[in-house]
This record gives structure tokens, C-alpha cells and sequence, in this order.
């Protein structure tokens, strides 16, 4: 049987795993048992994908993640370099935690930035940007542009990646798509037309 993705001759992939169609997997990437990667992913060199991860398609994964065992990114993801995820809130060597590994949801069309950290057990909220180097430690709304150790919300995000900013009735056209969002009671929703 034909494999329907890419993985370089230095990857790793172990039994059990899901792989889907047009996924590229790069230089010294380690798939590990029953993780299941969608298709047209793109993981980088460098990559650790640990037991039972699920990633959706389109995920891109730069180079130098590890994407610890409780965590999910749904479709269209973005994870930038280096940027760091844990699963135990209380690591300690010579305590096994294994069954208190937390879940950490990265909802579609979020992005994380280069040297971000995400604390387990919280919610990246759909179409979120999370800025290079900030710490994640609590739940982060969908659209909400945050930065900072800890990171803290300072604005809103279109789904092409352009920061809004909202007019006095709280619209918000996005300068490339010319989409239309709301924010009302703290939230930002796409306006349908």
C-alpha cells in the first residue's frame, strides 16, 4: 500500500499512528504511537509528536515542538518556532504524573508564536494570535491578540491574521478580507453576509 504522505528518511514514525494525505513530516521528526495527524499538515524538523496527540488538517508545526500527550489543535493551526507545551502542572523527576496529565484544546485558526509557552490544561481560543514569547496560564478567548509573560490580552484578531480595531457601534472591518466582526459583551464574532 502506497503511502499517501511525505516523511523524510530521518523521521521516525511509530506503529498505530494516523497520518493524512499530502502531510509533510521533516528531518529527525518523531511520530510516537496512536497520535493521529490530519491531512496537509506540514511538521518541521525537529518535531515530537508524543502518544494519542491529535492534530487536524492544514496544522503547520515549525521546527523544534514537542506536542506533549493531552493536546489537541483542530483544523488550521499554526505553531511557531520553538514554542513550548506542557501537560503536568506540578513536574517533578522523581514523581511519575502520568495520570494527571491535563488536556489543552488549540481551537482552529489559531496561531502561537516563536518561543510561546502554553500551560496544560487551558483553551487557545478559535482564531487566536498568541504573540513570540508570551505565557499562556489561562484560557484565551477567540480573535484575542495576547502577549506577554503572563500573557495579556491587548486586542483583536481577523481570521487573515489583521489586527481590528472596532468603531463606536463595536464593527471591525479586516484591511485584506474586508470581513466584517463584531465585539459585543467582550466577544468578537464574525458578521455574516
Amino acid at each position: 500500500m502506497k503511502k499517501e504522505y511525505f516523511a523524510h528518511e530521518t523521521a521516525v514514525i511509530d506503529e498505530g499512528c494516523k497520518i493524512g494525505k499530502g502531510t509533510k513530516i521533516w528531518h529527525f521528526t518523531h511520530i510516537m504511537p496512536n497520535s493521529e495527524i490530519g491531512e496537509n499538515c506540514n511538521l518541521g524538523q525537529n518535531v515530537v509528536v508524543s502518544p494519542d496527540v491529535k492534530l487536524g488538517k492544514n496544522v503547520k508545526v515549525q521546527n523544534n515542538i514537542s506536542i506533549y500527550t493531552g493536546v489537541t489543535c483542530e483544523d488550521d493551526v499554526f505553531l511557531g518556532p520553538s514554542m513550548v507545551f506542557t501537560n503536568v502542572i506540578n513536574p517533578r523527576s522523581a514523581v511519575i504524573r502520568k495520570d494527571q496529565y491535563k488536556q489543552t484544546l488549540v481551537e482552529k485558526g489559531a496561531s502561537i508564536g516563536a518561543n510561546a509557552t502554553i500551560l496544560c490544561g487551558n483553551i487557545i481560543g478559535k482564531n487566536a494570535f498568541i504573540g513570540a514569547g508570551a505565557v499562556i496560564n489561562k484560557d484565551v478567548k477567540p480573535y484575542s491578540l495576547v502577549v506577554g509573560n503572563p500573557g495579556r490580552h491587548i486586542g483583536w484578531m481577523s481570521e487573515s491574521g489583521h489586527r481590528l480595531y472596532f468603531n463606536e457601534e463595536g464593527i471591525a472591518v479586516c484591511p485584506e478580507s474586508k470581513e466584517k466582526y463584531q465585539l459585543k459583551d467582550g466577544n468578537v464574532t464574525k458578521i455574516n453576509e
